[in-house]
């Protein structure tokens, strides 16, 4: 591609940030535009009375080296947004300690079964359980001869209740965002792989310091203006005409040599109208069902902690805790994750805060009353990541308008390395079939 030449990114998620920021890296004008206020799309921060929070607590793993390259190479180090901790599942039934497992620093695959081996909550049944179905999945290559969902799998492998209770549903609900009883099997492996079954440096939890939008996608916006690119918020584009000049959006006068279509899947057809070769992806999805993602922020009195930065929870509705005081210093504030679909969608905010701080008391008795909550709701927070699903390649049928987001063809579900590995390939494919 001739340095003279343009490309838009609609939308400033990770995925259209990671391919803006992969497009100036190679010398490309690049312009961004984001319908929000601020990048980050469906991770990105909100704020309430000076307060930054977060539309959902996402986390990373060792493992996510397409997002650890990206932070360092937009000038931030992993040390200023991330806290990295050895991988451990510290899950709590009530007030007692129902599961905890903690991998050691052992060389891989060592660290996981000296982990299994020593977790707490299980007897040595289940144990050896656990170490014959990490061992089968690694004899298999992590392959499954037909996928299937997550209790299927499990079933297969005879695992008991206290395991599927205490390690499988949660990493699964955490990974997929999808309830065992539909998550795709397969889905989890890939995820395991490259986490319980790599190195022990790749399981590690990389939990952030920083807002979402602050984390990745501002730097990356920093990044790409002084490349010469733009980002343009509060611009939501609802034409994209191709030309015979190249394409045009109606939030620009300029005309572009290609386009990276960086929307959530759901606002794909929003487009297909004016741009025939998403019509295709368009229809791939238009069956898909969404999953849910609650945070409820509660605040506590100064000083209040919980006893480790992440807390996991059995038998509750929120599944996992995160003291945003140790974390990014908002002291005294505590996000509980409410994963996937249930009864909680039916409730108002106020009642599943009010649940949900009962469950806290419950388990941490110690804990004084919160003296407020916020819930926020992403409604469509990550497709349903089912056995078998067909997803769409970062390809159309016209090789100058590309896919990127999390819910693109990978091996990972929507995650935030699925979508900067997406918007990598995408504008890695725009450089290749404009010639550049």
């Amino acid at each position: 591609m001739k340095r003279s030449e343009r490309v838009a990114v609609i939308g400033a998620g990770y995925a259209g940030m990671a391919a803006a920021t992969t497009l100036a890296a190679a010398g490309v004008a690049v312009e961004v535009f984001e319908a929000g206020p601020l990048p980050g799309g469906r991770a990105r921060r909100v704020e309430l009375d000076g307060l930054a929070l977060d539309n959902g607590q996402h986390m990373a793993i060792g493992a996510y080296r397409a997002l650890l390259g990206l932070v360092a190479q937009v000038g931030l180090r992993e040390t200023d947004a991330f806290v990295r901790l050895p991988l451990e599942l510290d899950v709590q039934a009530g007030p007692a300690r129902a599961f905890r497992l903690a991998c050691p620093r052992l060389p891989a695959p060592l660290h996981t079964l000296a982990g299994l081996l020593r977790a707490e909550g299980l007897d040595w049944p289940a144990r050896w359980a656990a170490i014959r179905i990490m061992a089968a999945a690694r004899l298999s290559g992590w392959t499954l001869a037909q996928d299937c969902s997550v209790a299927d799998w499990l079933a297969a492998h005879r695992q008991p209740e206290v395991l599927v209770r205490c390690l499988w549903e949660p990493l699964t609900l955490a990974a997929l965002n999808t309830p065992i009883a539909t998550a795709s099997a397969q889905v989890l492996l890939n995820v395991l792989r490259d986490s319980m079954g790599a190195d022990r440096a790749a399981g590690d939890f990389l939990l952030p310091r920083l807002d979402l939008s602050a984390l990745f996608p501002e730097a990356a916006a920093t990044y790409l203006q002084a490349r010469g690119g733009r980002l343009h918020c509060g611009a939501l584009v609802k034409r994209l005409a191709r030309e015979a000049g190249g394409w045009r959006l109606d939030r620009s006068d300029a005309t572009f040599d290609a386009v990276v279509v960086a929307l959530p899947p759901h606002r794909l057809a929003m487009l297909a109208e004016q741009a025939p070769a998403l019509a295709v992806p368009a229809a791939l999805i238009a069956d898909w069902q969404w999953q849910p993602i609650y945070t409820v922020y509660l605040r506590y009195p100064a000083g209040t902690r919980l006893p480790k930065p992440m807390l996991g929870l059995v038998g509750t509705t929120a599944q996992w805790l995160f003291d945003r005081g140790a974390l990014c210093g908002q002291d005294g504030l505590i996000a509980a994750v409410v994963s996937a679909e249930g009864p909680h969608e039916a409730w108002s905010q106020a009642e599943l805060a009010r649940r949900v701080a009962g469950e806290i008391a419950r388990a941490l008795p110690q804990l004084p009353a919160p003296e407020w909550h916020k819930v926020i709701a992403e409604k469509r927070a990550t497709f349903a990541c089912v056995p078998g699903l067909a997803r769409p390649a970062n390809a159309t049928t016209d090789r100058t308008l590309w896919l990127a987001g999390d819910y693109t063809a990978g091996p990972y579900p929507a995650t935030l390395e699925g979508a900067v590995r997406s918007g990598r390939a995408a504008a890695e494919g725009v450089l290749a079939g404009t010639g550049s």
